[in-house]
């Protein structure tokens, strides 16, 4: 199976919690007392469903084939003051990064961004009281006590943001691909035609002294990507979490290297104005194919007030420039 078809970054899932157990309206009797107080004890409280953090997963393809999480009832109360026994909670657990929303609504209900953080998606029915709650001076022996509290049954969608450190930003082909798989064990699906990758790819990147990051490579924005054309949206919300945006641009673009860069600036702007603040470096991609002195005259045109580099992923030209840049700037 390859990368592309086990990751899973969107699921939704029908969400239903535990009914309360109902209270119990028993009357004390034994040997020794015929006409007892109430004793009836509470309902047990209906099983949530929770979402967990869990550091080592990166995708949600284990809950892909989940159409359903069902979670416990809980139990009625008993004689004695005896609580019912609390419904079984369901525990989904998904990667770090993950962001849970109403179906219906579309309403961000919370995000999970630590190992181990857990949310209640779906709250469990309340437990009904059992009938010593409502002994009063007037009335001593009450024969009614409350029902539990329904479950709730809710459409909920999962979807991932990748936590990268750096991610790549460039046009289809820009060789964001090449670039990760040269320097991470990644291995992304490469070829010379645009959209090839369709899924976003993680790499952990060797630095100096034992030192790391991850790389994502996200599918390539073309123009228009903040309207939706072309794979839109479901990308880009990736990059709202890397830390530094390394855009790519490759020296045999039909454009100037300043007009692509803008452009790919200008769709990270219409999509999320937020993301003009994040740190940016730009690497001049495929330049084994430049002389000297083409590339001096280049280096006179490039955007100014960016940290530029320029690299060759297949000649291993400039990458350790590159990873050097990309750490300084992941530190600042």
């Amino acid at each position: 199976m390859s990368q592309g078809s086990n990751f899973v970054d969107y699921v939704k899932i029908c969400c239903r919690s535990g009914h309360g157990g109902a209270g119990s309206a028993h009357l004390h009797r034994d040997i020794l007392t015929s006409k007892g107080g109430p004793d009836g004890g509470d309902g047990g409280r209906g099983g949530d469903v929770i979402v967990k953090g869990n550091a080592q997963l990166w995708t949600l393809l284990h809950l892909k084939f989940r159409k359903h999480v069902i979670a416990g009832d809980g139990e009625p109360g008993k004689a004695s003051l005896q609580t019912g026994k609390s419904g079984r909670d369901e525990i989904l657990e998904v990667p770090l990064g993950t962001i849970a929303r109403n179906a219906e609504t579309g309403e961000i209900l919370f995000e999970i961004t630590q190992d181990g953080e857990t949310k209640i998606l779906t709250p469990g029915g309340r437990g009904g009281l059992g009938n010593w709650h409502f002994k009063s001076s007037t009335q001593q022996t009450p024969r009614f006590a409350q029902p539990g509290e329904d479950g709730r049954e809710d459409w909920n969608i999962l979807e991932l943001k990748l936590l990268a450190d750096v991610g790549l930003v460039g046009f289809p082909n820009a060789g964001k691909s090449t670039l990760l798989s040269v320097v991470s064990a990644a291995k992304p699906e490469i070829a010379d035609y645009a959209f090839t990758t369709l899924v976003p790819n993680l790499g952990i990147v060797a630095y100096r002294g034992g030192k790391s990051f991850v790389m994502a490579d996200i599918p390539g924005i073309i123009e228009g990507a903040s309207q939706g054309k072309g794979l839109g949206f479901r990308f880009l919300r990736h990059i709202e979490r890397n830390s530094v945006l390394l855009f790519m641009v490759p020296a045999d673009t039909s454009r100037t290297i300043k007009e692509e860069y803008d452009i790919l600036l200008r769709e990270l702007k219409e999509y999320n104005p937020e993301l003009i603040h994040k740190p940016r470096v730009l690497a001049v991609t495929k330049s084994d194919m430049l002389d000297a002195e083409l590339q001096r005259e280049m280096k006179a045109e490039l955007p100014k007030g960016i940290p530029s580099v320029f690299i060759s992923s297949v000649a291993q030209k400039g990458l350790d420039e590159l990873k050097d840049m990309l750490w300084k700037e992941i530190n600042k």
